[in-house]
């Protein structure tokens, strides 16, 4: 598997995302998967808020989410089955400003998609947007699919065999969100200006789907640590 991450230049706000993708994607083939950093979506749409001070990114986080539990750090927000920091609001490379998330990240994953495969006369083709989050007793931030058109998001390998023949129960492979924390490793998070990664020959299954990070969660109570969150 390749990931090919080349510096472009500067994605300014309200500026056409079809333009911008259509222009600097000299590289991707047919079989290729597109990773984008949320960040120039939000950009593309004017999700921003000028003049933050923290009791503003607050309230607006507040109205970006459906539930909040205060911390001594941050907000911790629900947006769908999507928890994270502060709503996901972003200040780093904002001008000042914060950059919310996208409106609506699955559609906007089918629609580069679609244009995608029309410009370009692809038949295969697979579109990720990518986040970051923190991860429960981890530090530092990983890659994560927000939402995702083309592939397969699932390798369930359950009903199969391991190398000894022991039939495997509960193994379910998160494709997407391991492709979008590849792909962020190769984009960066700090000044690289790398908003777009092509991964090429990925062990994926390309089909017409997609869905969100909500599509990959499961309920509070049918989940692995609910145990430790009960204590």
């Amino acid at each position: 598997m390749e990931i090919i991450a080349h510096k472009l230049p500067l994605f300014k706000e309200d500026e056409s995302l079809t333009n911008y993708l259509q222009t600097h994607l000299t590289e991707v083939k047919n079989g290729d998967i597109i990773v984008i950093t949320s960040k120039i979506i939000a950009l593309s749409e004017g999700r921003t808020v000028s003049n933050p001070t923290p009791d503003i990114k607050k309230a607006q986080a507040k109205i970006e989410s459906e539930e909040i539990v205060e911390t001594p750090w941050c907000l911790l927000t629900r947006r769908g089955n999507d928890w994270s920091a502060n709503a996901g609001i972003d200040e780093s490379n904002a001008q000042g400003k914060l950059i919310l998330l996208p409106k609506n990240s699955q559609e906007t994953a089918i629609l580069i998609r679609q244009q995608l495969l029309k410009k370009f006369n692809f038949q295969q083709l697979g579109v990720i947007i990518s986040d970051t989050r923190l991860v429960p007793l981890r530090i530092g931030t990983l890659g994560i699919a927000l939402a995702w058109s083309g592939i397969e998001a699932l390798i369930d390998y359950r009903g199969t065999k391991d190398l000894y023949g022991r039939e495997l129960k509960m193994t379910q492979a998160n494709i997407v969100h391991a492709l979008a924390s590849a792909a962020v490793l190769a984009m960066g998070e700090g000044s690289e200006q790398k908003p777009i990664a092509l991964i090429r020959n990925a062990p994926v299954n390309f089909k017409e789907t997609s869905g969100t990070i909500s599509d990959l969660s499961v309920l509070p109570q049918d989940d692995l640590y609910a145990p430790l969150y009960q204590k």
